[in-house]
């Protein structure tokens, strides 16, 4: 559905993308992610053909968002980060107005609008003015004028920048909605909410890919292995029992009780040997799992690995 190759662009002297590649299968949800100043919000400009690159290509449903950007706006729904509004107007007439703009036949505007609102669950506030909108609501009503038209397309840049807990949990329902029925790029740099959301992610960092691929993918990725394991005992016996492991070090540990919980970090799977280490000597294991990365560890494992490259 959306094929980007070797993007770059350039402000002057200021390389914004370098050489940027990915792509998105239909009904996929790709999580766009880096720090501030990486490059997200570039990239989706020119994906929508409101910027061209300075070279590469992008493609959406095989048209080029460059040369044939007309076509690709019809097939794609933008929210920018600061959703645009008119506080004088009430919802609905914002959204006949939006309708307009993307050419939907006067015919199916009203059609379009209640479809909109029901989906996001605003038809309640289609008389409100956006003025006296909570953040939380204009957001849902930014979401709304992204889905006009039912477009193959929605990209989604912050949609939750700004809201309160429960304000997030009801945009990120709105988003998981669409898997399966719309491709969905969506750049945050909340990771709670791509790693509840997204399939698959792309990490940026000063304008270059540092990670992608899918989630379960970027997880096995993970250059650490991480064990948890609880003992009988003190941590002074978990220490001198993994003095047969050097390679094993002890990255966070608690004892209470008269137990000891550790978190156990080592460059080669170990679950084996640690259990047979503490058998041999003579420590009482009652607890080891393998503790899966989070997106949080991922993208900072690949965010200073890059740092430290450049």
């Amino acid at each position: 559905m959306i094929d980007v190759q070797n993007l770059t662009k350039d402000y002057g002297s200021l390389r914004s993308l370098d050489r940027v590649s990915f792509s998105v299968e239909e009904g996929e949800v790709l999580g766009f992610l880096g720090p501030n100043g990486a490059g997200k919000t570039t990239t989706m400009r020119i994906l929508t053909g409101l910027s061209r690159p300075t070279s590469g290509r992008c493609t959406v449903n095989g048209f080029d968002s460059t040369h044939q950007h007309e076509k690709v706006r019809s097939l794609i729904g933008y929210l920018p980060e600061d959703s645009p509004g008119y506080p004088e107007m009430r919802a609905e007439d914002y959204l006949r107005f939006m309708a307009e703009m993307k050419l939907i036949p006067s015919r199916e505007v009203r059609s379009e609008i209640d479809r909109v609102l029901d989906e996001t669950g605003m038809t309640y506030a289609r008389k409100r003015l956006l003025g006296n909108m909570s953040k939380g609501m204009r957001q849902r009503i930014g979401l709304c004028q992204a889905l006009l038209g039912d477009p193959k397309v929605v990209i989604l840049d912050e949609p939750t920048n700004g809201l309160d807990p429960k304000q997030i949990g009801e945009i990120r329902n709105l988003i998981s909605a669409m898997r399966g029925q719309r491709t969905v790029i969506l750049s945050t740099h909340i990771l709670s909410n791509a790693e509840a959301i997204c399939s698959h992610a792309v990490i940026l960092n000063a304008g270059r890919i540092v990670a992608k691929g899918a989630m379960q993918d970027l997880r096995r990725s993970g250059s650490e292995i991480r064990l948890q394991v609880r003992i009988r005992g003190s941590l002074l016996n978990l220490q001198t029992a993994l003095q047969a492991l050097p390679e094993t070090t002890i990255d966070k540990s608690a004892e209470s009780n008269g137990f000891t919980k550790a978190v156990l970090e080592s460059a080669q799977p170990i679950q084996a040997q640690v259990a047979r280490t503490l058998v041999e000597n003579g420590v009482e294991l009652i607890e080891l799992t393998e503790l899966q990365p989070t997106l949080e560890d991922i993208f900072m494992d690949a965010v200073q690995g890059s740092d430290g490259a450049a």
